[in-house]
């Protein structure tokens, strides 16, 4: 009895002392062992969110496989059109709800992460938790091709190839650029994840045609492109820009400029674009600010597809975003964009996005200005907002967040156009069209996106989800549940827990236990 006493003693300080490093850790302190504690968690968390990730990642596989061989046999399925055209462009998925269903399930996943309190260092949203959680994340940069969502999430970048360092911003030739710019990076043929070694401000003398398989990685620096030619994405493939400020692009052209080892050419006058993706696939454009160019911010024309625009800052620009060539260009059916956690912020005027033929899933995008409208469309495309923060303008001719261009209303009441969750303020309205009953708008409406009523709005991080954590009854019972045991001690009579069976008197059998316990 002396000897159970003790152990219950010795548990019951055990206790105390958990609590207290409890209590300083959630009070801001915890020291150096609180730190690694916490630390460890959320490594653990983000490890358990990368393996959720890549699983559906992986999972869209077999769909695109199944699309391209339909492809290849001519098969028309039910002869829908645009799912026809998704069919014959690389990159474009065959069911492009299904790709919604997993933005939701992203979002899902780093809420209820989020919801572990002190514990988690999530934000609700799921790209900056994939990484950001990993306070070692500098040391595995490459980590971040596994964390976009949407339809460009397959969009690796350098993921597979070496590290290589900007150590010069200058760009005084397009034709024969020198090692360290990073016009000789983002040519070269192999796969690269370029970063910077300092800040700097790149000004280009031509465009900054990109090869397939980079990534341009700003993290850690504070890296301007501005004040000259911006960036080219065409016909190339697998392309990631993070974390740069792009603005105050011109048009620049009539030159040579090389766009691989192996080839440079004449280049006609370019629009001044800060991103143009043109004829590309597997995109994702995330955590930069674009601001004050000549013509767009983020222009995807001719067939491009299988695009992420996610965390970005807009602000002072007329045309934003152009998602289509033009109305007649129907490859651009197949084109597939997920638009997320945006902030479309002040000086803006128009095209956040505009939009032809394609599906655009605009998700938990804060909508702080605009001038003349935010979404606008035409030749059919179909646009699913969900959980979007939409502020009207003081203009009282300004409030409708829609605009379907140059199109009489017989023929856009057809067009797929929904909003779920997003949240009108100051007068704002969402002009709805379409069969709002259809299987596509019920299988979407199934997801159930969250209201953007119930989500913070951090300064030019889109939307989050409050801090509330219904998991609290369930961790007070778990904690109960610990005292139960740490107070009793299972190993004698009046335990309430069941008694392990008597050892047999035999030789070997303490050799047998130590054996279990190492296997």
């Amino acid at each position: 009895m002396a000897e159970a006493a003790a152990r219950r003693w010795a548990a019951a300080l055990v206790l105390l002392v958990l609590l207290t490093g409890t209590v300083e850790l959630i009070s801001g302190g915890g020291g150096s062992g609180g730190r690694r504690l916490l630390a460890g968690l959320r490594a653990g968390s983000t490890a358990a969110a990368s393996g959720t990730r890549r699983w559906l990642r992986d999972s869209s596989w077999p769909a695109t496989a199944a699309a391209a061989a339909a492809a290849s046999r001519g098969d028309d399925g039910d002869g829908d059109e645009a799912s026809s055209a998704a069919m014959t462009v690389p990159g474009a998925v065959d069911d492009p709800e299904e790709v919604v269903s997993q933005v939701h399930m992203s979002i899902r996943n780093s809420t209820a992460r989020r919801k572990l309190g002190y514990l988690s260092c999530g934000t609700g949203n799921p790209i900056d938790d994939c990484w950001r959680c990993d306070p070692d994340w500098h040391k595995n940069r490459q980590r971040l091709a596994d964390c976009g969502i949407g339809f460009g999430r397959n969009a690796i970048g350098g993921r597979d190839g070496k590290i290589y360092v900007v150590t010069d911003p200058s760009d005084d030739d397009a034709v024969n650029p020198k090692k360290g710019t990073l016009r000789y990076a983002v040519i070269r043929d192999e796969p690269l994840w370029i970063v910077f070694k300092r800040d700097m401000v790149i000004t280009l003398k031509q465009e900054l045609i990109m090869n397939s398989f980079k990534t341009i990685d700003g993290r850690g620096a504070n890296v301007h492109i501005a004040n000259g030619a911006c960036i080219t994405i065409q016909y190339v493939t697998n392309v990631i820009i993070h974390g740069l400020h792009i603005h105050d692009c011109r048009p620049t052209g009539n030159a040579m400029v090389r766009s691989s080892p192996s080839h440079y050419g004449w280049r006609t006058m370019a629009d001044g674009d800060a991103v143009s993706i043109f004829g590309a696939s597997h995109i994702w454009v995330d955590h930069c600010s674009l601001s004050n160019c000549a013509d767009g911010l983020i222009d995807a024309i001719m067939g491009s597809t299988a695009i992420t625009v996610s965390n970005n800052y807009f602000t002072h620009h007329n045309e934003v975003m152009l998602l289509g060539h033009s109305d007649s260009y129907v490859k651009d059916k197949a084109m597939q964009v997920t638009i997320a956690f945006n902030h479309f912020g002040e000086g803006l005027i128009q095209r956040m996005p505009r939009c032809r033929h394609g599906y655009f899933h605009v998700v938990n995008n804060d909508y702080t200005h605009w001038e003349m409208y935010a979404i606008g469309g035409s030749a059919e495309p179909t646009i699913n907002s969900q959980g979007n923060r939409y502020l009207a303008p003081t203009n009282p001719f300004a409030k409708e967040v829609t605009k379907r261009v140059e199109t009489a209303q017989t023929i856009w009441k057809g067009w797929n156009w929904r909003s779920e969750g997003d949240l009108l303020l100051n007068g704002a309205f969402f002009t709805p069209s379409g069969a709002g009953a259809s299987a596509s708008y019920s299988r979407a409406s199934s997801l159930g996106a969250k209201s953007s009523s119930m989500k913070l709005l951090p300064e030019h991080r889109g939307l989050q989800p409050f801090l509330f954590s219904p998991l609290l009854p369930l961790s007070l019972s778990l904690f109960l549940q610990l005292l139960t045991m740490v107070i009793y001690d299972p190993l004698q009579e009046d335990s309430p827990f069941p008694q392990p069976p008597p050892a047999p008197n035999c030789e070997h059998c303490q050799w047998q236990q130590a054996r279990s316990v190492a296997d």
